[in-house]
């Protein structure tokens, strides 16, 4: 491949052209050399590994390198190193044209359930770490990228290794701990020594052709040309700059982290890509007399390698600019992200939030300009950024270096970082500060303020600087800094990104830290100035996450129980194998069928409006386009909808909300049907639309009916209380982030109107009425077919057909197989939620903390239908008094119309808001009668025999033995002594602690979705196949299913095979959601295994020491059927709200946590530092998973109560599309310390093998890490002489907290008025 290189100019080449006048692209996928002819600049390396070569390992999951799914390891050659260089990077955003001479290994290329699985992937498996197993490849290939480049990692090593991977299902904690075995720890639910080893020397070689290829490669250009973008990679500076110069629009690419999601979510288009990656100068890294020079494409990573041994080999004076980097570099999203992004990528982007620039900016580091008529040097100051995203630069200049100084010997500098969740997120704040002194005096020469997210651009608060220059640093300069800044660092309140008052304070609260940090550090120098007291040093503290550490308790079988009886044992997800070797098929995955189309689709952009005139002449015009699909195309009804058919599959003349489908574009590829329509032109009339449940509440737009529970007197006992009080409480919604988004691949089966659909949903059944609907023929047929869900958390219950049928339609109009997976974006906008709600309440109680009287109003914000609406309003008023005895109580559920996209099902499905007014209220009296909120909770706490406010009885309460265990395993009377200390000995961290219960009915609450069925097959060889009307989404259905049939038939659960749920095996089936799947499926599959076993008794009794394959022999032989239908519906239940009477649920599941938490007061972050949780699972069918189920919803509660927040605009926009800007935990957010527990000698009756269901309860349990921090705001309040109750939204994020610890700063920057500007976002 080396070419004569003439000159400098592009076209004066010669070498392999191909006949597109590209260039060749060589590299190689697991070991196997690839030569592309026609490398597409358009394409990123996940579609070409998806698409082009059938690696479906590799999963997509948000397209913006935010989430990790598709993590891949590259392998280069370094010439001038003479090493190897392995890194972990987002396939999503990995520009094929990148890849030259590189080495890719996926998930496939380190192991396989065929060949052998590479430890990496056996202990994600057997440690419990894969439910649903979408993100796992993304994780195995980020830990193995970790052990290549060091086969001894520390857990530090493995948290930073995972900081841009997000997992929706485990709740992180079983993923590291089987990964903790590569490091020293391990722990019960598996046993390690089962692994096979590890062995760093039989890693997969970096391949020899490729080293011969990189050693001898000549400098030569490259050339890419695609349909509408060429990519060139020029080979030196003096080509790059001469480029520059014919091409001064041309965007300069070297991670592709910024233009790939621009030309992903922004539509930008950019004909000419320059990529610079291997111009020796723009990587190199110079050490000087006064700092170090780093090439404007040095990646992140490489960078902070460099400043560690600096700091590890400088005199500490000299490196203070240096730590400042690396604590910003610390939290710069993941490390996917830093292996591949440039720093000059970060400072030409100029973003308002960057978090380098500040640095870059206070510390006045010098940066190389160069075009081809010279070079300059400029100062990163106010003048560099000239306005939002721009920069001095001129069109043909590019950015050559930066220049890090050294610190001097009296200067002093640090960094800090807000943003609402601390592992790889985009800041709220960053800002960083730089003080220089007279030599010998506290005195400051030179004062550099800078900050970001505070204006367009990166700014410095020179006003406030210049006023502090030969001041003494004390507390007069602290007064008049904050004064001054106050001032100076105001905001519009109805500026992008909105938290006006938390965003001032916060630079406020910065500064302080800063103050606070040089005075220690001066008086270390022994200059005497004020001492920090010992309540404010925590403030100065820089953040280190602890190692998590976890106990899971569970009881083991009993003594006696048959080795083949595998019901209650701990055993493996029976797909975790194949989902961590990327070899499990989701629906995405299935291969692309010979003439299959790919559908995108066509979505309103306004909230309500009259649809004047859709223009589709742009995107007709769009290559190759084969099909529009309106509301006329439909060939049967249009109607759709849940439990009221009030929806349509496609608009007619009118949206109801942003995301609303108006139609579909269907074209060859994937990228033209999305490119088509976003061509398509609607022209709108708009009406006024309602957004938020205050607007419905204004408007009286509601959906009937209105329901509402009472009992006892209310009136009475008002009356007889000593106190009342009334409060109010707002819930945010919650997106599901299931990692796998809506797909659905329709396959007409060209007669009689039959139609294959393989979904990513919960409901075939519900999924196949809709789609015969719309086609207008029988549902029988129609076959949906559900392998498995990469997640599902109820958002595929009822929303999957938005998209299905639209699909369905398609392939029926075009004959031909039609796929669409929507893109995280997308999902994002047009699927909903769960129900934002707001509470109102009045609440009678005794002096003794007894409540006895209670009257509650829930508004749950229902979107533009009604979809299962009703049913989650009834689930919160069946759950409002949560685990309290209320003798008097009264609750009503307005269901809001709004024009939102339809919220729908979510875990818990509306009992966790009800639950949360119900703590809400709890906590105000406690706090009312200055008594502790857990011995109110306790008085109040349910007994055996009473009965509920739907006059159910709980006759099998566990709920105290829950408490009296939570609070002894949590040891919470020494930890509520040690907070107390800990509170009064520290000003600015508060802690706190709160013990919450939860009561979780268990059924539908529509009666006839209580029924399931199953079909159990056994051939002739022995082997038995399982079908059942659940699905599989990660919560290991399938596998307690084996689990039951394998106890009931008496056989090993490895003869026993479950392949996929089908409407053609199992008929009208109820979706898999309520937490009764287990109950429902397995006592159906219990019936027929039962039915089949009394067909093989005579065989049996004829034979009775044959073998389980003789009896099945036999019995066919005999023209015995082995095949068998099993049928069950839940017994005793049916309520009826009329009159308050009959049974709502057929049990309850119990639950009690205790949390404890850190908080913040100057800035609002808080830390997770313990949890207990003790849940009554009854006799566990299979603790692994069930404690997997606890964790994993008590991540995703945590992630509602305290982190994720959907911002809606005015105009009903949903602002926060992707994990860029929607935060769900990551590996950080798990408490330092996660005991869980599950009670003993529980046994549950009413239920398969005396199990309970465990899917939801465990979700509302992170309520306590709600009410710990609640506990920790008021000790920070009483510092300000603040006391009694107080409002406190959820989620409490890091904005709601700093503003409740009410104290001199927040005082500085008061609230705009509202009415008197239009909010950025709104509370919907």
């Amino acid at each position: 491949m080396e070419r004569a290189q003439e000159t400098g100019n592009m076209g004066d080449r010669t070498g392999t052209k191909t006949r597109s006048g590209s260039d060749e692209l060589i590299f190689f996928v697991n070991g196997k050399k690839i030569v592309e002819k026609n490398a597409d600049p358009e394409m990123t390396l996940l579609t070409y590994l998806r698409r082009k070569l059938g690696l479906t390992g590799t999963k997509l999951g948000c397209a913006e390198g935010g989430c990790g799914a598709c993590t891949v390891m590259l392998s280069r050659y370094q010439t001038h190193t003479k090493q190897l260089l392995h890194y972990a990077i987002n396939a999503c955003l990995a520009p094929l044209c990148s890849l030259h001479l590189v080495a890719v290994t996926t998930v496939e290329g380190i192991g396989s359930v065929a060949r052998k699985l590479h430890p990496v992937q056996e202990r994600i498996a057997k440690a419990h770490g894969s439910q649903c197993g979408f993100c796992t490849p993304g994780i195995v290939m980020s830990m193995y990228a970790l052990l290549r480049n060091n086969p001894t990692p520390k857990m530090a090593d493995m948290e930073e290794a995972f900081q841009g991977n997000l997992c929706r299902c485990t709740g992180y904690r079983p993923i590291l701990e089987g990964y903790k075995t590569f490091t020293v720890e391990a722990t019960s639910l598996f046993n390690p020594a089962e692994f096979a080893p590890f062995d760093p020397t039989q890693e997969v070689i970096f391949p020899p052709e490729l080293m011969t290829l990189s050693k001898d490669r000549k400098p030569h250009s490259l050339c890419f040309h695609g349909e509408r973008m060429t990519w060139l990679q020029p080979d030196s500076l003096d080509e790059f700059l001469n480029l520059k110069w014919k091409h001064p629009d041309a965007r300069v690419v070297v991670g592709n982290t910024e233009v790939g999601v621009e030309v992903k979510f922004k539509n930008m288009v950019y004909p000419v890509i320059l990529a610079p990656t291997f111009i020796p100068e723009l990587s190199a890294v110079t050490h000087t007399e006064n700092g170090i020079v780093f090439g404007a494409a040095c990646t992140l990573s490489h960078m902070a390698v460099v400043l560690r041994q600096a700091v590890e080999s400088l005199p500490p004076h000299k490196t203070e600019v240096f730590l400042a980097v690396l604590e910003q570099l610390r939290w710069f999203a993941g490390v996917q992200i830093r292996n591949v992004a440039a720093v000059g990528g970060n400072i030409m982007t100029a973003s308002p939030i960057s978090d380098l620039n500040p640095v870059f900016m206070a510390a006045g580091c010098k940066l190389t300009l160069v075009d081809k008529d010279g070079s300059r040097e400029v100062q990163m100051d106010d003048g560099f950024f000239t306005g939002y995203r721009r920069t001095a630069l001129r069109p043909q200049q590019i950015l050559l270096s930066i220049h890090i100084p050294y610190s001097k010997k009296t200067q002093f500098v640090s960094a800090y970082k807000q943003s609402p969740r601390r592992e790889d997120d985009i800041s709220i704040v960053t800002a960083a500060m730089s003080v220089t002194f007279t030599p010998g005096t506290d005195v400051v020469e030179n004062l550099r303020l800078s900050f970001g997210g505070m204006a367009p651009t990166t700014v410095l608060a020179k006003k406030t600087a210049n006023r502090l220059i030969g001041r003494p640093w004390g507390e007069e300069l602290l007064e008049e800094a904050c004064n001054s800044m106050a001032e100076e660092m105001s905001l519009d309140p109805s500026v992008p990104g909105g938290m006006v008052t938390y965003r001032r304070t916060l630079t406020l609260s910065l500064f302080y830290k800063f103050y606070l940090t040089v005075l220690q550090k001066l008086r270390l120098q022994g200059l005497k100035v004020a001492e920090v007291t010992s309540d404010c040093l925590s403030a100065t503290e820089v953040y280190h996450p602890e190692t998590p550490s976890s106990v899971q308790i569970y009881q083991a079988v009993a003594k006696g129980q048959n080795q083949d009886d595998v019901v209650g044992r701990p055993i493996m997800h029976l797909s975790a194998m194949k989902q961590a070797t990327g070899e499990a098929v989701y629906c995405d995955d299935v291969p692309l069928y010979k003439n299959e189309l790919y559908l995108s689709l066509i979505t309103s952009s306004k909230a309500h409006a009259r649809i004047l005139s859709i223009d589709t002449s742009g995107a007709e015009r769009c290559p190759g386009v084969v099909c529009f699909l309106f509301a006329d195309d439909i060939p049967g009804s249009n109607t759709a909808g849940s439990l009221k058919f009030d929806e349509t599959v496609l608009a007619d003349g009118e949206v109801t909300c942003v995301g609303h489908i108006i139609g579909a574009v269907v074209a060859k590829t994937q990228l033209q049907a999305q490119r088509a329509a976003k061509a398509v032109r609607i022209e709108y009339e708009e009406r006024q639309p309602v957004i938020t449940i205050q607007e419905a509440i204004a408007t009286q737009s509601f959906y009937q009916p209105i329901r509402t529970i009472q009992k006892g007197d209310l009136e009475l006992g008002f009356k007889h209380a000593d106190h009342i009080l009334e409060g109010e409480m707002h819930i945010g919604g919650q997106e599901h982030f299931y990692l796998e988004t809506n797909v659905t691949l329709a396959v007409p089966r060209g007669e009689d109107g039959e139609m294959e659909l393989f979904v990513s949903t919960q409901a075939p059944t519900h999924t196949q009425s809709l789609v015969a609907m719309a086609l207008g023929v029988p549902a029988n047929r129609v076959v949906v077919r559900v392998k498995r869900m990469g997640g599902g958390f109820g958002g595929k219950e009822s929303r999957t057909t938005l998209l299905s049928t639209v699909v369905a339609v398609a392939a029926n109009k075009l004959k031909r197989p039609v796929r669409c997976m929507l893109d995280r974006d997308e999902d994002m906008l047009i699927t909903g939620g769960r129900h934002p709600f707001y509470g109102k309440y009045k609440v009678g109680f005794l002096n003794s903390g007894r409540v006895v009287a209670l009257d509650v109003t829930y508004y749950g914000n229902a979107g533009n239908s009604m979809d299962l609406s009703q049913a989650i309003v009834e689930r919160a008023l069946f759950h409002m008094e949560n685990s309290y005895r209320v003798p008097n109580i009264r609750g009503r559920g307005f269901l809001c119309r709004t024009n939102l996209p339809s919220n729908t099902a979510f875990r818990g499905f509306g009992g966790p808001q009800g639950m949360m007014v119900a703590e809400s209220w709890m906590t105000d009296v406690a706090q009312s009668l200055g008594k502790s909120p857990e011995e109110v909770r306790r008085l109040n706490l349910y007994m055996k025999g009473d009965s509920t406010p739907f006059n159910q009885v709980l006759d099998q309460i566990t709920l105290d033995r829950c408490w009296d265990e939570c609070m002894s395993r949590s040891g919470y009377q020494q930890r509520r002594i040690a907070i107390d200390l800990y509170n009064r000995q520290n000003r600015w961290t508060k802690r706190g602690i709160a013990v919450v219960p939860t009561k979780f009915g268990i059924s539908f609450t529509a009666l006839f979705l209580n029924q399931a069925g199953a079909l159990v097959h056994i051939y002739t060889d022995g082997s038995v196949l399982l079908t059942h009307g659940g699905t599989e989404m990660g919560q290991g259905l399938h596998t307690k299913m084996v689990q039951v049939a394998s106890r009931v038939l008496g056989i090993p659960s490895s003869k026993i095979h479950i392949s996929e749920t089908s409407t053609n095996t199992v008929p009208n089936t109820s979706a898999t959601a309520a937490s009764a799947s287990s109950d429902l499926n397995g006592a159906a599959l219990k019936n027929a295994c039962e039915i089949l076993l009394k067909r093989l008794e005579p065989f049996k009794a004829k034979n009775p020491n044959g073998t389980w394959e003789d009896w099945v022999k036999a019995a066919y032989f005999d023209r015995v059927s082995l095949s068998a239908n099993g049928f069950y519906k839940t017994p005793n239940i049916g309520y009826d709200f009329e009159t308050n009477s009959g049974r709502a649920f057929s049990y309850f599941s119990y639950g009690v946590a205790c949390s404890e938490v850190e908080i913040d007061c100057l800035t609002g972050s808080h830390k997770n530092l313990s949890t207990t949780i003790v849940m009554d699972v009854g006799n566990s069918l299979n603790p692994a998973i069930d404690i997997g189920q606890v964790e994993g919803a008590f991540m995703q509660g945590l992630g509602l109560f305290t982190l994720e927040e959907l911002h809606y605009s005015p105009q009903g926009v949903l602002l926060t599309r992707g994990p860029g800007s929607y935060k769900i935990p990551a590996f950080g957010d798990i408490p330092t310390q996660l005991t869980v527990s599950l009670l003993r000698d529980a046994p549950n009756y009413k239920a398969i093998f005396a199990s309970k269901a465990v899917g939801e309860p465990p979700l509302f349990l992170a309520s306590s890490v709600f009410y710990a921090i609640k506990d920790a705001i008021s000790a920070a309040r009483a510092e300000s002489g603040i006391t009694g109750p107080f409002r406190l939204d959820s989620p409490a994020s890091a904005e709601r907290i700093r503003n409740a610890c009410s104290d001199r700063f927040t005082k500085l920057c008061p609230l705009a008025e509202a009415g008197t500007f239009i909010p950025w976002s709104v509370q919907v």
